[in-house]
């Protein structure tokens, strides 16, 4: 069974950067999609990155295109969200997933394991 614990979340002023790491163990599939997603209160789950694994290449929505990037660690099994120039609006618990398949999507019912989540708070 796959297990994902996610660390990193802080409270940071407007324009400042945090990285998230996700600790990834358990999976026995060779294909793999991992994804960040955020969820607000009052908000439903959004999708902040999507990422086949191993050697797949990122997809970001336009609203964190170019402030957000998502990288791995295959040696330590780990997945990362690196986010720069935060904005207040990216308020939101954060957490990783992952699901089994060669095409990944942004759905979130399509990952069926995911982390407990990290708090990530940007201040105006």
């Amino acid at each position: 069974q796959v297990h994902l614990v996610e660390s990193g979340g802080d409270s940071v002023q407007a324009g400042g950067s945090l990285r998230l790491s996700c600790v990834i163990s358990g999976f026995t599939s060779s294909n793999i999609c991992l994804g960040w997603f955020r969820q607000a209160p009052g908000k439903g789950r959004e999708g902040v990155s999507i990422i086949r694994w191993p050697g797949g290449s990122a997809d970001y929505p336009d609203s964190v295109q170019g402030r957000f990037t998502t990288s791995t660690d295959n040696a330590k099994n780990t997945l990362y969200l690196h986010m720069n120039s935060l904005k207040p609006e990216d308020t939101a618990m954060y957490y990783c997933a992952a699901g089994r398949g060669r095409t990944c999507f942004w759905e979130a019912f399509r990952y069926s394991a995911w982390g407990q989540g990290t708090q990530v708070t940007v201040s105006s």
